[in-house]
């Protein structure tokens, strides 16, 4: 299926809970000692009160073939690499060239460059003087400026909607009932759904984003009702469907089948209030990161298949800073991985 298409192209990753922090000569001591006296990884961190992913790197980083984990060499390769990093911090080609390609290609912004940079222990300027390069880059008359992101509010005719038909709508369950642990992201399987319209009101892609992990799923619709919009919505979820706990949506007249899908999925639907996007906030921000490839009165009779799998592609690998630069897809992966690994 198109989604598993996607999915291929998004590797499975160990995610980061907290940042990454500079091991001492005596913390690596420690470790020593402990992992001699056979402790496990999991159980040196609790004792240092380092975060575990902090411990396995260290001894990936610094063991031999063996497995021996020695803490002198540990600390005086890491100075050796601080002191290349600090030699990497100017401006070099290989930075320029990372930076146009995660621009251009990726639409990446310059703070999630330079995150993700930081993470995965990249040399890379600050995203301040990313953003110096990009409008140096535009004074001599480069385009790379074309590639950031300017907020603008979005206006919009609804799919399907008429002279408020707001009522049409049956059996509407509201945001007002939804659990606390939904509106708090305490768990990842619950959803937002909306609908981007073409140029002229003809046309249409549905986009679904998981509220905790900001993974999406877009398709295009190929009819303009209802139904068709429960089907392709039931078709591109069902893969998830342990994942699938809630959805919101806003009330437009395209989720009257709201009851179909519910049954189909085993899920809630929520609606939230008239006039309140807000209430739906990842799902807005997401629509407005698909303008990017996807502009206003735009024909989406000329938006094939392919192209929404690329668009897909690319935002569920963008690591985001309120993800600790992980990406959606790496977290939200790991989830659907742990969630069928409990099952089987």
């Amino acid at each position: 299926s198109l989604i598993f298409e996607v999915l291929k192209n998004i590797n499975r990753c160990k995610m980061t809970k907290k940042s990454y922090c500079h091991l001492t000569m005596e913390q690596r001591y420690k470790i020593d000692a402990l992992h001699k006296a056979g402790h496990k990884a999991p159980d040196i961190a609790d004792q240092l009160n380092v975060n575990k992913s902090t411990l396995y790197r260290e001894l990936k980083r610094n063991s031999s073939k063996r497995g021996c984990y020695n803490a002198r060499s540990a600390h005086e390769l890491s100075n050796e690499k601080k002191d290349r990093f600090s030699n990497n911090r100017k401006f070099s080609p290989a930075m320029e060239r990372f930076i146009r390609d995660k621009l251009s290609n990726e639409q990446w912004s310059p703070e999630q460059i330079a995150g993700y940079c930081k993470q995965n222990d990249i040399p890379m300027v600050s995203h301040e003087r990313i953003y110096q390069f990009i409008y140096q880059d535009k004074a001599e008359g480069g385009g790379l400026f074309k590639h950031l992101r300017v907020a603008s509010k979005t206006y919009r005719k609804r799919y399907g909607s008429g002279k408020n038909k707001r009522n049409i709508i049956k059996d509407r369950v509201s945001i007002d009932q939804r659990p606390e642990c939904i509106n708090n992201k305490e768990r990842v399987g619950d959803w937002e759904i909306d609908t981007i319209v073409g140029k002229g009101n003809k046309g249409a892609i549905v986009t679904i984003a998981e509220r905790a992990t900001a993974f999406v799923l877009i398709a295009r619709l190929n009819g303009k009702n209802a139904m068709d919009l429960a089907r392709a919505v039931v078709r591109l979820m069902a893969p998830f469907k342990d994942l699938v706990l809630s959805i919101t949506s806003d009330n437009g007249t395209e989720f009257a089948m709201h009851k179909y899908i519910a049954e189909k999925l085993e899920a809630e639907f929520y609606f939230a209030h008239p006039y309140s996007s807000w209430e739906r906030g990842l799902n807005e921000y997401t629509n407005k990161l698909i303008r990017q490839y996807i502009p206003k009165k735009t024909d989406f009779s000329n938006v094939n298949n392919q192209q929404i799998r690329d668009i897909t592609m690319k935002l569920n690998s963008r690591p985001r800073k309120n993800l600790n630069f992980n990406s959606p897809g790496c977290i939200f992966l790991n989830s659907f991985d742990s969630k069928v690994a409990l099952a089987s």
